[in-house]
């Protein structure tokens, strides 16, 4: 087993993989900008190395550099978290070729999964329903009309290097084609490097399933089932759950046997996750693999009573798999809500400032995923994702309501959040009846605006009350908790 890991990532999940590795024995090693000199992962960590600078591409991002940490502090092993370089292949190789384990899938694998086209390719024969596609030259208008006819509209363009809905055009017309492809090339280009774009099936009002899986690189694969992630905000999920309201237990288990046909066909190693897009009519596609840790795995971990980045830590060292599939059963129901530091009301921009009071819900069942406290500062640097609340339930409704009531009481002063929006879906009766789909947003509009927009007084008032009960100094803030450093998620994460 190793003996110490650098944690090449930032916030809340840097906190999160800390916690296991130190319940397992193993030291945590920190890195942070300087941004992040007294962030909530730096403390919670056993050592920590500071990264000069505060852009990504000098701190986190710098492959070279976290290698010479991990190899000077005498770390054997580099867990990266989400996002940043967590599906990084040159990392991996980097990683690998200074005799330090990276803690994820094999190289190679990474970067075939990447290329969603490679992807495709890959896994094609192997038991896993693809969506009807054509990849040849975009580039020649003739060839171009004549695959999305063959395909039959809608269509839908990507980007083959892309994630978060970037590079990404709906097409419902023959006319739109060329200049749809024009536009998806370019952002494509811009947001990747790489202005290849390729043409699928759109499906309408489709859910977003996906399955974990982990395999140990040595023939065992099993998948740890099914997570619901159909409310999404411009390609972005923001509430996860699981089981499924679509799912029985025959869709559910053809899914999972494709699931694991993709992890065989690769010999994966590690967690992943292999995403769906799932048809009104009951028909599943293969999206792609996502070669990581997911940002809502905290719903798997409550249903199924695994701790998945033990798991991953495990396998990494040259363990077998710690669980069999006969082993793994769903118990309740949990739902995951991603809480930002943004304003719904003026077009979710980010919100800047100091947390003068950051107070999530606690309670029987509920889990608050944060890296953050009361003092921090909240700036543009790096993704506003505050927090992950989770709840668990016997069944959905109960999770549902267990969600309500928590939101409801998790607050947060000197910034804007996404908290009361995201109260609202899951109060909204299309949520409770479980009739989900990608563009539920879009359906039933629930973003305010700023003459709509109102500030809860009762919320206010309460934390300005637990402010003052708590000891704290102006403005809400206890004097031995204040500081001027900064705690914000990576831009990189939401793709994830």
């Amino acid at each position: 087993m190793f003996k110490k890991v650098l944690i090449a990532n930032r916030g809340e999940i840097a906190v999160r993989v800390s916690q296991t590795l130190q319940e397992m024995g193993i030291r945590s090693l920190a890195v942070y900008s300087d941004a992040d000199r007294k962030a909530l992962h730096v403390m919670r960590a056993d050592e920590a190395v500071h990264l000069p600078g505060a852009a990504p591409g000098e701190t986190y991002l710098d492959q070279a550099l976290l290698v010479r940490i991990a190899a000077e502090h005498g770390a054997d092993a580099v867990h990266p978290g989400y996002g940043f370089l967590s599906e990084n292949a040159r990392f991996a190789k980097a990683c690998a070729e200074a005799g330090i384990t990276f803690i994820g899938p094999q190289p190679d694998v990474i970067e075939a999964m990447g290329d969603k086209i490679v992807a495709k390719r890959t896994l094609e024969g192997s038991g896993v329903p693809t969506i009807p596609s054509w990849s040849g030259d975009t580039a020649n208008p003739e060839a171009l009309a004549k695959a999305a006819g063959e395909i039959g509209y809608p269509v839908l363009l990507k980007a083959a290097a892309g994630g978060g809905g970037k590079g990404m055009r709906i097409v419902r017309e023959p006319g739109e084609l060329q200049a749809a492809m024009e536009a998806a090339a370019r952002e494509a280009q811009k947001a990747f490097g790489d202005a290849r774009v390729f043409v699928e099936k759109y499906i309408e009002r489709p859910r977003h399933v996906e399955f974990q899986i982990f395999g140990d690189g040595k023939g065992n694969c099993v998948h740890l089932f099914e997570r619901e992630c159909s409310i999404q905000r411009r390609y972005q999920k923001i509430v996860e759950e699981t089981p499924s309201p679509a799912l029985d237990a025959a869709l559910r288990a053809r899914m999972g046997e494709a699931a694991v046909a993709a992890a065989r066909a690769l010999n994966y190693r590690g967690a992943g996750t292999v995403e769906f897009i799932l048809a009104p009519d009951g028909q599943f596609y293969f999206l792609e693999v996502n070669t990581r840790l997911q940002v809502e795995h905290p719903v798997t971990e409550l249903v199924v009573g695994q701790d998945l980045v033990r798991a991953q830590v495990e396998v990494a060292a040259g363990g077998a798999l710690p669980f069999r599939q006969e082993d793994l059963a769903q118990r309740g129901h949990a739902m995951e809500c991603r809480v930002y530091a943004e304003d719904p009301a003026r077009g979710f921009l980010p919100s800047t400032g100091q947390l003068a009071q950051f107070s999530p819900p606690w309670g029987a069942h509920v889990r608050v995923d944060a890296g953050v406290r009361r003092g921090s500062e909240v700036s543009m640097h790096y993704d506003p994702m505050l927090a992950k609340l989770v709840v668990w339930g016997t069944d959905r409704e109960e999770a549902r309501r267990r969600m309500a009531w928590a939101l409801r009481r998790f607050v947060v002063l000197g910034v804007s959040t996404n908290i009361e929006f995201l109260a609202a879906v899951v109060d909204h009766p299309a949520f409770a009846a479980g009739d989900l789909h990608t563009h539920f947003l879009d359906e039933h509009p629930l973003t305010p605006t700023p003459e709509t927009a109102v500030d809860d007084p009762v919320a206010i008032a309460a934390a300005l009350a637990t402010a003052g009960a708590n000891g704290a100094g102006e403005g809400g803030v206890p004097t031995a908790e204040r500081d001027d450093s900064p705690w914000q998620q990576g831009r990189h994460w939401r793709n994830v």
